[in-house]
């Protein structure tokens, strides 16, 4: 069985390089954002990230494609805008010159840049290496000062085998539960910056991001929920992004009567992998929309490993072979294996109803 032990390095060492970046942006406030054919805000620091990641997975595994949520056609006109990723991209360096290394070192120039943020240009699919890049998961978390995640994964012939998050906000302490406030007005301070892993059938881990090479990492579990009472449901910011009144439907018949942590970004995957919170359920607004799968591959896999399930609205397990995104799939339902079957039969009632 391949251990995917290398993949899991360089994986783990790109994100930690690339929040060198995107806390630096996030520091100075997003000074430009640029929009997309989709709507979404793009910051900076998307493009910055992406070139550095696609550029360590390309030294490392030439082969492999990348599905990547930024291409660079705006930024080849955009000189400006261009530039100024650039000096964020030529000064994110890792202390540790081993682990630079093995990035393959700095990018060497600004065509360079564009080229690998432009190879994230796979459709995905059920056949070979595909890697999947959120550069900043949770945009308008990470614009309103809230949380947001660096989000990476490995897919082979269509299954997760390895998930990075790396999540500058959040606490390093795994046993900090999370609280109604915990989607704003956060920092990277010191005791922020966690980076959560997973390979396929190994477990999930936690470490603290570091400016230098990995430290010391420590498993992660889903903690048992033994009253759902009292168990701790999150959820997104944006009612765009989820249903708000569903989800609040689901929780007041499961008889949870704390409010709901709204927060960006899938750091919310990262949250309940370790227990410091336990449901997430991300339910859709319009029956047409369709998931991508950058949102969610990293986030499913390292909650799946740490001992949770997660499905979709019918109970599906989520089907990232489909291409760029969950195709087959509507909504999102995480939790702990011995409460999710019950959640999801409160989750099918509530929408049986609409």
């Amino acid at each position: 069985m391949a251990t995917y032990s290398k993949e899991l390095e360089v994986a783990e060492l790109a994100v930690q390089r690339a929040t060198l970046l995107t806390k630096k942006v996030f520091h100075e406030k997003a000074k430009g954002t640029l929009s997309k054919d989709d709507k979404s805000p793009v910051t900076i620091g998307d493009f910055g990230a992406q070139a550095l990641i696609i550029h360590a997975i390309k030294k490392n595994f030439p082969e492999d494609q990348v599905v990547g949520e930024e291409e660079a056609s705006s930024l080849r006109e955009d000189t400006k805008l261009r530039d100024q990723i650039w000096s964020l991209v030529e000064g994110a360096e890792l202390s540790d010159s081993n682990a630079e290394k093995l990035l393959g070192g700095p990018i060497k120039s600004v065509g360079a840049m564009l080229d690998a943020i432009d190879a994230g240009n796979s459709a995905g699919g059920s056949k070979g290496r595909i890697w999947a890049l959120d550069p900043i998961d949770g945009t308008k978390g990470f614009l309103r000062g809230g949380q947001y995640a660096v989000c990476l994964a490995l897919m082979v012939d269509g299954d997760v085998k390895v998930a990075v998050l790396g999540c500058p906000n959040l606490p390093v302490d795994d046993t900090v539960p999370l609280s109604a406030d915990a989607g704003v007005d956060q920092t990277d301070a010191d005791g922020k910056g966690v980076l959560f892993a997973a390979v396929s059938g190994q477990g999930a881990t936690s470490r603290p991001l570091s400016v230098a090479g990995l430290e010391k990492s420590q498993s992660i579990h889903m903690r048992p929920v033994e009253d759902i009472t009292q168990a701790i449901f999150c959820e997104s910011v944006e009612a765009g992004h989820s249903s708000h009144g569903d989800q609040f439907a689901i929780a007041t018949k499961l008889g949870i009567t704390k409010a709901s942590v709204r927060m960006d970004s899938q750091a919310k995957y990262g949250s309940i992998a370790r227990g410091a919170g336990d449901i997430y359920l991300r339910l859709p607004v319009l029956a047409d929309y369709q998931e991508k799968i950058w949102d969610h591959a990293a986030g499913d896999l390292i909650v799946r490993e740490a001992g949770g399930e997660v499905t979709d609205s019918v109970g599906k397990r989520l089907d990232f072979s489909k291409g760029r995104t969950l195709a087959e799939n509507k909504g999102i339902v995480a939790a702990p294996v011995a409460i999710h079957s019950h959640v999801l039969g409160v989750v099918k009632e509530v929408l049986a109803r609409k």
